[in-house]
């Protein structure tokens, strides 16, 4: 009997909490919503599952090196790779050896919108100030507002570690629900008539300006934010041997198997941080909010600036304001976003390649918007 008793003491239906029962019926809900609705499986799936496996019970203080925080357990190991940031620069190589900066090369002024939509972050950053963060933790909870999970944890690993399971979930939630957020934003703040713009083909980009631009960029961006070269530098260099086209097998390695690989560990990892003992708090809370008003405030940003730039643009060459939502770097949900919108007012009106400009602008604008805030704040 008393080995019986023992072994119920080591089992899950002994050490659960209703904390535990709530992680768990949350990991549910994500992978509902990643398998039925489609939102973005290849994050929500592996997230979904690590938030189970996180939220398993076990004997606390036992030394069974099983959880995440626990030394010498192999979910620890494994999470070094987002507590010392590895992680997140492979995922951004994999992202330049797939991304088509064509559209923003032949429409510089675009990235004025992925700038825009940064405001988001700076706007957050000051009203997590004033709910008592600490500034190394309200710069990581800002960074939510760019809609780039690796970049939020990325930051967050440097600024605040503690806080990396909640703005991570965060991150990757409303990027996952970018369908759900921005069309309501997109059409309060447009009329009719502007959602109906129609843009000029972007011209055709040599493949010269193809190979110069990743060198280009990253030199004029990590001249500006030295802190996120990590990410800007594996950005460039992945879309450098997309585009050099003598290194194809280190790019289809990189957009394919490598970032295949890092997003199991890191969506595993991620979700597995989220134990309810460290995780249910107000503080995680506040999270997911002030992350959803960054969201929100972003969006809005890059609608609000693309009405601006049109006061001053020809009437025969006009940006259609939809793109604007695009600047956030949720990179490509947004974009089709964009697309879906305009074709609801417009069934032949394609924005899907304008968006991209600002999308991938995005992505180049959250990660100059880390290195600012590394810089200013450790």
């Amino acid at each position: 009997m008393q080995g019986l008793e023992n072994f119920y003491h080591y089992t899950g239906f002994y050490n659960v909490t209703p904390g535990h029962l709530i992680m768990i019926a949350v990991a549910c809900f994500f992978i509902y919503l990643a398998i039925k609705k489609g939102y973005e499986p290849l994050l929500l799936v592996p997230i979904g599952f690590g938030i189970i496996i996180g939220n398993i019970p076990f004997l606390q203080g036992a030394d069974l090196q099983l959880g995440i925080y626990e030394d010498g357990s192999v979910m620890n190991y494994l999470y070094q790779g987002v507590l010392k940031g590895v992680y997140p620069p492979l995922i951004f190589l994999g992202i330049g050896a797939m991304t088509d900066f064509s559209t923003l090369i032949s429409n510089p002024k675009l990235v004025l919108l992925g700038a825009a939509a940064q405001i988001g972050i700076f706007l957050t950053f000051f009203g997590a100030i004033a709910l008592a963060f600490n500034t190394g933790a309200a710069g990581a909870i800002a960074i939510i507002g760019g809609a780039d999970g690796p970049t939020a944890i990325f930051l967050s690993s440097r600024l605040a570690p503690d806080l990396i399971g909640p703005i991570a979930i965060a991150a990757y939630s409303y990027m996952a629900l970018v369908p759900v957020i921005q069309p309501p934003i997109m059409r309060l703040l447009t009329s009719d008539k502007e959602r109906r713009i129609r843009m000029k083909p972007p011209r055709a980009v040599s493949k010269i300006e193809k190979v110069l631009f990743p060198i280009i960029g990253l030199l004029l961006t990590a001249f500006i934010a030295p802190a996120a070269l990590p990410l800007l530098g594996m950005l460039f260099f992945g879309n450098l041997l997309k585009e050099s086209m003598v290194t194809e097998r280190l790019a289809e390695t990189a957009r394919n198997s490598m970032i295949d690989i890092v997003t199991i560990l890191l969506g595993l990892t991620v979700g597995a941080s989220t134990q309810a003992t460290t995780f249910l708090t107000p503080e995680s809370i506040l999270i997911f909010v002030l992350g959803a008003l960054s969201f929100m405030i972003a969006t809005a940003g890059g609608v609000l600036f693309a009405k601006f730039m049109n006061l001053f643009l020809p009437d025969d060459n006009k940006i259609n304001p939809l793109i604007g939502a695009a600047g956030v770097s949720a990179v490509p949900d947004s974009a089709r976003v964009v697309q879906h919108e305009g074709l609801r007012y417009d069934s032949s009106n394609h924005l899907l390649m304008h968006a991209m400009a600002p999308n991938v602008a995005g992505v180049i604008g959250s990660a100059v918007a880390a290195g600012l805030l590394m810089s200013f704040l450790m």
